[in-house]
């Protein structure tokens, strides 16, 4: 028995849409720009905090010597490069009730005068 089929249109671009009865895109491309349009606020927003958190990882990277375990940096130094001190991975808290901010393997502890001593976490 053959039923008449209702025309269906593209969610993404409204052209007509052939094949299976439950298709909802004309072809890959509409389908994609369609999800992604619907994720784009959110994604935006993960997107620039993990950029924010990428760059001051390197600028915490370049401060510290290959060699070195530790350096000390003036804040304005790390405010100069962009640094931004709202966004960081994890908090450590050591023995002596210090508390480091880190990005990912390198981090910073706030010290007197507006210095900052600059750290890489140890390798497990």
């Amino acid at each position: 028995m053959l039923t008449a089929s209702i025309p269906r249109s593209c969610l993404a671009c409204s052209k007509s849409v052939r094949g299976r009865t439950d298709k909802k895109f004309c072809d890959d491309y509409c389908r994609n720009a369609f999800n992604n349009q619907l994720k784009a606020d959110s994604n935006n927003m993960v997107r620039n905090i993990n950029n924010a958190l990428r760059k001051n990882r390197r600028i915490l990277e370049e401060l510290l010597p290959a060699n070195e375990k530790m350096v000390k940096t003036k804040q304005e130094k790390l405010l100069q490069q962009g640094f931004l001190f709202k966004y960081f991975t994890h908090l450590y808290t050591n023995q002596k009730g210090n508390i480091y901010h880190f990005c990912y393997e390198f981090g910073y502890l706030h010290l007197e005068n507006n210095w900052c001593l600059v750290v890489k976490r140890k390798e497990e």
